[in-house]
């Protein structure tokens, strides 16, 4: 056994995580296969300027959000990240509504992404992948070929993560080094290449769309483009460093996910005119662009990057989705299997295992009826943002009071602000989400997703309710924290 694993006490995931490696486990799960494959969409929907105005707010509304998630963070170095939150701010049955969203979110995602990694063969090597035809579904056809590498993903990431979050981890770091250079080896090349000019990108605004509803569409992807951030708290219990680099680790990575995006809307934009590109109704608008300025090279570029991307997301998931679940299960609110830890390798992998088998279901749906269940997690997401931004304010004190017992730095007029700063964005992502006439509203089948799983999660939560009050608020305080709630999170 390694130095780490020896002195991880009792039930807890070890300490062997570094700040680069955490790093890359947030700006590999918030640039997956989205930033290679859908920027045209951003570029159709709101123009090239539009597209990067809104992803620029974007993500700086979640480095807003990201204050309160890495105070947060310092305080409660543990697994379930907003879940834990949730739990000391709000009680049990919050705690429980937050992270049935939240898992959601984190499985639809890494079904998502092994669905991506078949796209993607399906467009490098169209005649392996589409081998035995299996069935239409929602538009989609089906073929086992791509069923077959989707499920090859995610039994092979699985078992990386099975075997030790350091493994994982340091992968994870690599892969987003690849990416990197990817991604700057695309946009250095078109943007020097004969064909490349900013001049392309004209009008910068989608014609027949009003300039604030296409930039206000962009900006509502944002819960789904950049979540991955809030993977640094769910692996805060593995920091091998103090928990106070939490911050600094979420606003790098944002600002490092934001970059890429905007690389990649202008990589796409540039090449060649964007109305007349979108024109001809390209399968994918971006790979089309960079063989025709970059050749057969820079297609080979554009594929590896978007493998790394999809592989960090589907990586960067299981990590996140596992510890939820650890967590939930160290709060007797799903079976108590999923608080064990591996005894050798010491990390969660029933949660692990669980994922991989509910995720294998999907290859066999067709990628469109997935989509609809991502659409609707983006919801998921911005009730975790509202419940850790909601929590941070309840933490932070005005200036000129006291700090809080045991939380140096709460007292602090600006984190609080930043916080309800946090509430607010959070509040306004769910009216674009959801509000009738909103640019960015769920469509119809979305709505029916939502509603199918809110149901599914009263029962569930009806049926565990008896067990998990059996346990009082000290249990499950030490167990999904590691000792007793603080005073000022106490309920009369």
């Amino acid at each position: 056994m390694t130095k780490a694993t020896e002195q991880a006490p009792s039930g807890r995931l070890v300490k062997n995580l570094h700040p680069h490696w955490v790093w890359a486990i947030s700006l590999g799960s918030a640039v997956g296969w989205g930033a290679f494959i859908l920027p045209a969409d951003w570029i159709g929907t709101a123009g090239p300027l539009g597209a990067l105005l809104g992803m620029a707010i974007g993500g700086g509304l979640m480095i807003v959000v990201g204050v309160s998630y890495g105070f947060l963070a310092r305080v409660f170095p543990v697994s379930g990240g907003a879940f834990a939150y949730t739990l000391v701010g709000f009680g049990r049955t919050h705690a429980f509504i937050c992270a049935w969203f939240m898992t959601l979110g984190y499985v639809s995602i890494v079904a998502l992404n092994a669905s991506a990694l078949a796209l993607l063969g399906k467009h490098v090597f169209p005649q392996v992948v589409e081998q035995v035809h299996l069935y239409n579904l929602a538009g989609w056809d089906v073929y086992l070929g791509e069923v077959l590498i989707a499920c090859a993903a995610l039994v092979i990431f699985a078992a990386i993560n099975i075997r030790g979050g350091g493994n994982s981890s340091r992968l994870q770091f690599w892969l987003c080094v690849v990416m990197i250079a990817a991604v700057l080896f695309m946009l250095i090349g078109v943007l020097f290449s004969p064909d490349g000019q900013i001049s392309n990108m004209e009008p910068v605004f989608a014609p027949g769309t009003a300039p604030i509803a296409g930039v206000l569409a962009i900006v509502a992807i944002a819960p789904w483009a950049f979540i991955g951030f809030d993977n640094i708290p769910q692996t805060a219990e593995e920091f091998n460093f103090a928990a106070k680099k939490a911050f600094p680790l979420i606003f790098w990575s944002l600002v490092s996910a934001t970059a890429i995006y905007l690389a990649m809307i202008t990589t796409t934009a540039s090449g060649q005119p964007w109305q007349e590109l979108l024109g001809d109704q390209p399968v994918w608008a971006t790979a089309d662009v960079i063989t025709n300025t970059l050749g057969v090279t820079g297609l080979t570029v554009l594929c590896l990057g978007a493998g790394t991307g999809i592989a960090t997301g589907l990586n960067g998931f299981y990590i996140a989705s596992s510890r939820v679940l650890l967590a939930m299960g160290r709060a007797h609110m799903v079976p108590s299997a999923f608080r064990q830890i591996h005894p050798r390798f010491k990390t969660p992998n029933v949660g692990v295992i669980f994922v991989m088998a509910v995720c294998l279901i999907a290859p066999w749906f067709g990628r469109n009826a997935l989509s609809w269940i991502v659409d609707m997690a983006s919801i998921g997401f911005t009730f975790a943002f509202l419940y850790t931004c909601a929590c941070a304010y309840k933490m932070f004190q005005w200036s000129g009071h006291k700090d809080r017992e045991h939380v140096e730095g709460s007292a602090s007029t600006p984190l609080k602000l930043l916080a309800a700063a946090g509430v607010l964005v959070a509040l306004a992502f769910t009216v674009l989400l959801l509000a009738p006439g909103s640019p960015a509203q769920l469509t119809m089948p979305s709505f029916i997703a939502m509603g199918a799983w809110l149901l599914i999660g009263a029962i569930f939560y009806t049926t565990q309710y008896r067990h998990s009050r059996s346990f009082p608020d000290t249990e499950i305080d030490a167990a999904v924290l590691g000792k007793p709630r603080p005073e000022w999170a106490r309920f009369s």
